[in-house]
Formats: C-alpha cells, structure tokens, sequence
C-alpha cells in the first residue's frame, strides 16, 4: 500500500469556450504536474467540477488519460506517483460503484467526501464508509463541512479508521484543533494513517503539527514551489517553508476569493496554462476578484 505524504493537486478539468472538456489541455495539465515534481495527483474532486461531468462519457475518458501519462512518466523515471481518484457521492451505492471504478482503473486510492446534502447522522457516515472500505481499495476520507453541512468528528473518524482500507483523511475543517485531535487520537496509534490539509494555507501549520501534506488547490498553478514547500515542512526545514508559505500566502487567499475552481482557473488562463471555462452552475470571477488575482500572482512572483 502506497504511503500517501506530499503534495497533492486537486487537478481542475480544463474546459473549452464551449464548456465541453478540453481533453488535450487535461493530457497537457497532468504532464505539467508530473514535470514539476508533484507527488501525487487527485482527479476528479471538487476542484475537478465532477458534479457537472457525465460520468461515462467524460469522466471514464479523464481517468483513461491520466492513468496513461502517470504510467508512462512512471516508466521512463521510474518515480510512482500515486492517483487518488475522486469517487465521492451523497448515494452510497454510487460510491461504491465509483470505488469499484477506481479500483479497475488501477488508482492507488479513492478520496471519499461525506455524504452532502442528505446530512446523515455519525451512524449513516459510518456505514457509508464501511460500504466503501468493502471495495477493497484504499480510502481517504474527505472531512469538508463547509461544502457537506457535516462535520465528522474526532471521535467518529476515529471510528471510521478501524476499518479496513482507510488510509487518512483530508482535512478541509479548517479547525486546526480537530486537526490536532485526529493526530494525537488517531496518527500516534495508527502512524501510516495519512493526515492531509484540504486548505492551502494551513499546510504548513498542520505539518508542523505532525500532519503528512496537502491536497493542493494552488499547486495547479504552481506544483514545483507548492511541493518543495511541503518537503522543506516534512524535512523540518523549517526557515525555509515559512518562507515559502508567506510567499504564497497572498494567493492562498485569492485562489478562493470568488469561490473554487473559479478563481483557480482565472489564474490558470491568465498564466497560459490549460484551464479554461467553468460550467454553470459556476460563472467566471467577478471583476473585483479578478483584480485581487492578479494583484497575489504579481505579489508571489508567480
């Protein structure tokens, strides 16, 4: 089982003026992760916009050529870099069938967000969990209140990492002090239990607390600083990461300022890389936010 410390990308779908997907600016944008040294890649969470993608004309397509080219780069450097596909969903029998997907497609994992909308209660995400974790392939769990209306607590992950299969979480709380909790009630029994930011700009200060990385927004723009960042964390080079994240900070701030993946995108277009529309939903950026974009890319240096 693949230990799952780094930096991650929550990759973006690239879409063409049309909204339909732009399948070579997607081969174009994986290439430019692997290239820049990320250490793994996470297609098809929030980022990605997968409540809008049809999930077999366009989703199965997006896995097939993300798997291609992180095998090749595989071969030809001899690096793995892991795949945690998105496979979350508010129906428990449409994650499993999406684990089930990620598992054939050969992902080395499944990122697994809490069930939304239907706000079950901790016994419901509970046996959610241990459906997927039935699956037989390794599961990340995704803690996000923000965007699920439902907190999964200390104590009910604590739960949920007695199954088998689960292998961390990304934490997109934004409470750090649940961030400590999970480690200290769960990572200082369970080490190989990964415990990964969902928010950029608290990588840094969750590495310092034990945590092993990050599912990156930024780093779709910037994946080479994003993951030396990381690694100066993880290396306890400390001077040098903090550095890096107030480097940084000013557009930890703007690359969520009108939302996700909206104002990613609009940096991405705006730095030539493959990004494109957004589908409604989702609108492009305001013209207030995209003056704050603009101004943290100049203040990055990025």
């Amino acid at each position: 089982m693949v230990a799952l410390r780094g930096a991650f990308t929550a990759l973006v779908t690239p879409m063409n003026a049309d909204s339909s997907v732009n399948y070579d600016g997607w081969r174009e944008l994986v290439k430019y992760q692997l290239e820049g040294g990320i250490d793994g890649l996470v297609p098809l969470g929030t980022t990605a916009e997968t409540p809008t993608l049809d999930e077999n004309s366009e989703e199965d397509k997006i896995i097939e050529i993300v798997m291609e080219e992180v095998r090749s780069f595989e071969q030809k450097t001899g690096k793995h870099v892991p795949v945690v596909l998105g496979a979350g969903s508010n129906n428990t029998r449409d994650a499993v069938k999406y684990c089930e997907r990620a598992k054939k497609a050969g992902a080395d994992a499944a990122l697994v967000v809490t069930p939304y909308y239907n706000k079950p209660s901790d016994e419901g995400i509970f046996r959610h969990f241990e459906a997927v974790s039935r699956v037989g392939i390794p599961i990340v769990v995704y803690n996000i209140q923000g965007r699920t209306g439902k907190n999964i607590s200390t104590p009910l992950l604590t739960r949920i990492a007695e199954l088998p299969n689960i292998v961390g979480v990304k934490e997109a709380s934004g409470n750090v002090a649940q961030m400590m909790d999970v480690i200290s009630a769960i990572k200082s029994k369970k080490p190989s239990f990964a415990v990964l930011s969902g928010d950029d700009s608290l990588t840094l200060p969750l590495i310092a607390l034990g945590g092993d990385g990050v599912v990156s927004v930024v780093s779709n723009l910037a994946p080479a600083i994003v993951t030396k960042m990381v690694h100066d964390a993880l290396d306890g080079k400390i001077e040098e990461a903090r550095a890096a994240h107030y480097r940084l900070l000013p557009f930890f701030k703007a690359a969520f300022v009108d939302g996700n993946p909206t104002s990613i995108k609009y940096a991405m277009n705006l730095k030539g890389l493959p990004a494109g529309a957004v589908r409604l939903p989702l609108v492009e950026v305001n013209d207030d936010a995209k003056k704050i974009i603009e101004a943290a890319l100049k203040v990055c240096n990025l």
